[in-house]
């Protein structure tokens, strides 16, 4: 009989309505990565993550708050499930363990798998939140090239991909807020499968980037996936479920152009005006066309009451949130510095260059 595992995924809550995530599969063992890892080793690890094997409508039990709840996966293994709590969960720490025990009663003599997530819960100190996507944001994958972005997933892990130069100071920050108190929720898109969760919270936690519930999707295993006319379509659900769950809260959406997040993101102030304070989109499309129909979008931003900042850079988005007071002024140098790090500037990182050699100037609409 296989042995399996629960993989727990970050979920979120706004008190009594929490969604519980993961996913139970055959387990891997996927041994740890190291930035010495050859590319055999890690095109192996990629091959064990892409070839899950799941366990279909797997009954699971998931404990919160000290009370059980009896769930189903999905035909994929997937545990996607909101539960209503009897008693909202307390709002002065903003992580809250959930318990996952697969219930299988063939599996005698044999410990039941067990496995501990977590949900994110908005302080009462929170100002705002943050919707952030990752490939081509965060982290860099080189989605504007396939063949790039193909080599990016599939030969490399946690300790070899590459941030973006200043992003881990500056969403800190982000989460810190105007005054340094804040703990604002921050909360990651993106159109990357489940099977590379792992790798991306590693890489995370690596580089200091602040926790946030990550939402991923299923990948249907063809190289196709990994094309924008695959992307696009799964984050504004989620990005209007997020928005739905806390009413009273204001978001900073950031994105990049080589997908469709403008285009995504302008959809979003339609539907709930007044409620985005601002948009970040890192340019990584030179393409001269491409940053032009960015700039005409950015005045529909405008006129819909928000702004919308196109920048080369991580400084240039820091300096318009610093201005708006929604991050402190004395957290620009530590990001300028931290920027001059990832760039292999200073000496004390490895370089972790920019997207692409050609810029293009920053646009601010507002």
């Amino acid at each position: 009989m296989s042995e399996h595992e629960i993989i727990p995924y970050r979920g979120y809550a706004n008190g009594r309505r929490v969604l519980v995530q993961g996913r139970v599969q055959e387990a891997k063992h996927i041994p740890a990565a190291a930035a010495t890892d050859s590319v055999w080793r890690n095109l192996l690890s990629t091959f064990r993550r892409v070839d899950a094997d799941p366990l279909p409508y797997a009954p699971v039990r998931v404990t919160i708050a000290g009370t059980h709840h009896d769930v189903q996966a999905d035909d994929e293994g997937f545990i996607r499930t909101w539960l209503e709590l009897a008693e909202p969960l307390p709002t002065g720490a903003p992580w809250h363990p959930v318990e996952f025990q697969l219930l299988d009663g063939t599996r005698t003599n044999r410990a039941e798998p067990r496995a501990t997530g977590e949900v994110r819960v908005p302080t009462v100190h929170a100002a705002f939140g943050v919707i952030s996507d990752l490939d081509d944001t965060v982290i860099q994958s080189r989605i504007t090239s396939f063949l790039q972005a193909v080599r990016t997933v599939m030969l490399g892990n946690a300790r070899t991909r590459l941030p973006f130069p200043g992003v881990a100071a500056f969403y800190s920050a982000l989460e810190r807020g105007g005054d340094g108190g804040r703990m604002n929720p921050i909360f990651y898109v993106s159109s990357s499968p489940w099977n590379i969760h792992d790798i991306i919270a590693e890489f995370m936690d690596v580089q200091g980037i602040p926790r946030g519930p990550i939402t991923l999707r299923d990948w249907d295993i063809v190289l196709s996936a990994l094309t924008s006319s695959h992307l696009g379509t799964f984050k504004e659900p989620v990005i209007r479920e997020i928005l739905d769950l806390y009413p009273s809260l204001p978001f900073i959406l950031i994105g990049d152009n080589s997908q469709k997040d403008p285009e995504i993101y302008r959809g979003i102030l339609d539907q709930y005006p007044g409620r985005i304070l601002a948009i970040y989109i890192r340019n990584v499309d030179a393409n001269p066309a491409r940053s032009a129909s960015v700039q005409a979008l950015a005045k529909d931003v405008l006129a819909a009451g928000s702004t919308l900042v196109l920048a080369d850079d991580t400084s240039a988005a820091a300096e318009h949130a610093a201005a708006q007071g929604w991050i402190t002024a004395a957290s620009l140098p530590g990001i300028r510095e931290e920027k001059k790090a990832d760039e292999g500037a200073t000496g004390t990182k490895a370089d972790a260059p920019g997207v692409d050699a050609e810029k293009a100037p920053t646009v601010v609409v507002e």
